[in-house]
């Protein structure tokens, strides 16, 4: 498996971890800034109104995201164990069924959010106030999603395909599209929260296109096979999608368990604070992405490598790029944290502006917030680790511990012992728990 000067089994693994991380981490970068564009021109552009709905529908994109990259980790994982071996054809065509299933899946949602617009502002936690925008945000946006599904499932895959640096262009090249579309669309063009979100749509489109250039003229070993019916191709595809999904499903429930925060955020932040108070919160949330940056980049580069080496039965080349991919994410995790803290009063001013009410909760609140960044870090990178390693039903469990089984009473219980500083504190103390209880079932496994 040597392509573009890479060899999962033989490079050395420092050597390795980093050919990977700076362009997988770059790529994210962007991405992310992709989403603060958004939250910045809109906030800035539109008021906090605007802001706070765009909260409201972000759950919807972590739910499309969560699908994407559901099969996108599990065909990363199953198509390098098959190039491991040598096993090219079958390689080719999990990740043909991987799109294939994908798209559809999210076809089908797509058509019951743009029926049911006001349905989905209520189920996530919006108010009459914000449903205009809402809807008009989840009409506007929504036709980039296909798009974005494409770009995750290709971002893992041209990794893998020995092309990091064409992977980390497609994101860079639609983020600094749609930065760029975010401005004219909403301020010279005054385009509202409706032009903020068909940036987001025509920029999630280009990144569609590049990925669709690459496996037509750029692939080097992976390519796509026409996908087939019959009843034997089927049955055949729905066992491979299956293995595909059990291998990701810890990580749809990682994307999803960020919708579930958001979800519950939104309810009690409303409860407690009102509009101004998810206003508040939404700098939380459009920060989270930006975290999550640093911890997915370090497990997209570890996996591929403990992947191939666990298809080759080779543990020290696995122990030394877990070993690495820890010390990582403490310095980012500990980077990142100690950032938000100097530069909270610059982060509420580029999104809010001089809008009082909203800014003085996100002073207060941001700082207490960002000490679930370091363990928020670790875990997704302990739960990368377990899924390189196709240990499903532990990665599984860390997630819906993490995303679901933690974070809901923590935001339900805190609040009422603490006041508004519960709000803030929720996601701090189910990272904290979950890092406690990953740690100490990793360790009895050694």
């Amino acid at each position: 498996m040597q392509r573009d000067a890479i060899d999962f089994g033989k490079t050395n693994v420092t050597r390795l971890f980093v050919k990977l991380f700076f362009p997988t981490f770059l790529g994210l970068l962007f991405g992310a800034a992709f989403n603060l564009a958004d939250g910045i021109f809109v906030g800035r552009g539109v008021g906090s109104d605007a802001l706070a709905a765009v909260n409201i529908a972000a759950p919807m994109y972590l739910i499309f995201s969560g699908i994407a990259l559901m099969f996108a980790s599990g065909v990363s994982v199953v198509a390098a164990v098959h190039l491991s071996h040598k096993n090219t054809k079958a390689a080719n065509i999990n990740v043909t069924q991987a799109f294939t299933v994908a798209l559809t899946i999210a076809v089908i949602l797509l058509a019951i959010i743009l029926a049911f617009p006001r349905s989905v502002n209520r189920l996530f936690g919006g108010s009459a106030v914000l449903e205009p925008y809402v809807c008009d945000y989840l009409r506007y946006s929504c036709m980039g999603l296909l798009g974005s599904v494409t770009l995750l499932i290709g971002m893992f895959v041209i990794r893998l395909d020995g092309s990091p640096k064409y992977a980390m262009l497609t994101n860079v090249i639609p983020a600094t599209l749609n930065i760029f579309l975010d401005w004219l669309m909403v301020f010279p063009l005054r385009m509202g929260i409706a032009g903020a979100a068909l940036a987001t749509s025509i920029s999630e489109t280009l990144g569609m296109a590049l990925v669709a250039y690459y496996f037509w003229r750029r692939r080097q070993t992976i390519s796509l096979y026409r996908p087939k019916f019959s009843r034997k191709a089927m049955a055949l595809t729905l066992r491979n999608v299956g293995y595909m999904a059990r291998v990701g499903f810890s990580t749809f429930i990682g994307e999803t368990a960020m919708s579930c925060m958001m979800i519950v955020g939104n309810y009690m932040f409303m409860s407690y604070l009102h509009e101004d108070g998810v206003a508040a919160f939404s700098l939380a949330c459009y920060l989270f992405p930006l975290v999550f940056m640093f911890g997915n980049a370090i497990s997209q580069s570890a996996l591929p490598i403990i992947s191939f080496n666990h298809g080759l039965g080779n543990a020290q080349r696995i122990r030394q790029t877990f070993r690495l991919s820890l010390t990582t994410a403490v310095a980012c995790g500990l980077l990142v944290t100690l950032l938000v803290i100097v530069c909270t009063p610059a982060i509420v001013t580029l999104f809010l502006g001089h809008q009082q009410a909203p800014a003085q909760i996100a002073l207060h609140g941001l700082p207490l917030f960002s000490a679930s960044f370091l363990f928020f870090t670790l875990n997704v990178v302990l739960i990368g680790y377990c899924q390189s390693m196709e240990r499903n039903r532990q990665a599984t469990l860390f997630m819906l511990l993490r995303g679901y089984i933690l974070v809901v009473p923590c935001f339900l219980l805190l609040p009422r012992l603490m006041g508004p500083d519960g709000l803030w504190l929720a996601v701090p103390l189910s990272e904290l728990l979950t890092f406690i209880f990953m740690g100490a079932a990793l360790m009895r496994r050694k």
